[in-house]
């Protein structure tokens, strides 16, 4: 085999990037955020009142976050009721637009700032992706 120059060796290095560190889970709402963001990478995320109904009846969602500035009296009881009779975890979220970010209905600008941010009265999780620090302080609130 012939030897390589320095110039050579470079020309095929692969460059993989950093994996992002994981952000310290000091709050509910931290793990919440965590825990969507996880989900979003494998496409565990669920968005909608038809969408999670379907889901939770289905007993394919693990945990369901629900936004307590939901207006909707009917809307709250519909998917609290399902989530009861399926034994599936419910966790309040105190403002439909932060679930709403942190669900990905919203466009990130070239800063990497959220724009245009929809609100979510309810989000499931089906699929959990990587088990992190935010999955583990979630899960310690559930008592799991």
């Amino acid at each position: 085999m012939a030897e390589l120059d320095d110039e050579d060796r470079f020309m095929g290095e692969v460059v993989v990037p950093e994996a992002e560190p994981e952000e310290e889970v000091t709050d509910l709402n931290g793990a919440v955020r965590g825990v969507l963001k996880k989900s979003l990478m494998v496409d565990g995320v669920i968005r909608g009142l038809h969408e999670v109904a379907k889901h939770v009846e289905a007993c394919k969602a693990q945990v369901v976050f629900m936004a307590e500035s939901c207006n909707e009296a009917t809307y709250k009881k519909l998917i609290q009721g399902l989530c009861v009779e399926k034994n599936v975890p419910v966790i309040d979220v105190p403002d439909n637009k932060s679930l709403g970010e942190w669900a990905g209905l919203c466009k990130i600008d070239k800063d990497g700032m959220p724009r245009k941010v929809v609100g979510a009265s309810c989000v499931a999780v089906v699929d959990f992706g990587e088990e992190g620090e935010a999955y583990n302080y979630m899960m310690k609130h559930l008592g799991k």
